[in-house]
């Protein structure tokens, strides 16, 4: 009898960029730009958070996500508090260069701090909520 083989883990694999392309982000007044991420296995948008120069650095360097907390003022990565890492496939940035989307391996439970796979999991109306 065999055992069945163990899934691989994710890893972190940095980002290749290149100076001029870090140059076309736009950051807002408060040095920041938002950052939707997106699970590269299915296109589930999974969170919104923000990030400066400094965190979007870090993520393109490290292959994890990195963000900018307002409220905390200070940098944080993805899943070092609750496991639920991401481990980053892509970073695009859109054609006005004031907003970026990070496709990632999500481990874990999922993105949202409340526990969903994705924070976006209300709906307005009387829809049923997305999981």
């Amino acid at each position: 009898m065999t055992t069945p083989a163990t899934p691989p883990a994710h890893t972190a694999t940095p980002v290749p960029h290149t100076a001029e392309e870090l140059e076309a982000i736009t950051f807002n007044a408060d040095g920041l730009v938002g950052a939707i991420v997106q699970d590269a296995s299915d296109g589930t948008v999974l969170m919104f958070a923000w990030m400066n120069p400094e965190s979007l650095a870090r993520t393109l360097e490290t292959g994890r996500t990195w963000f900018w907390s307002r409220s905390r003022q200070e940098y944080w990565c993805k899943g070092e508090t609750s496991g639920d890492r991401q481990y980053v496939r892509g970073v695009r940035y859109d054609c006005d260069g004031d907003a970026l989307l990070v496709t990632v391996d999500q481990e874990g439970a999922g993105a949202c701090h409340t526990g969903h796979r994705s924070c976006f999991y209300r709906a307005f109306g009387d829809g049923p909520d997305a999981s």
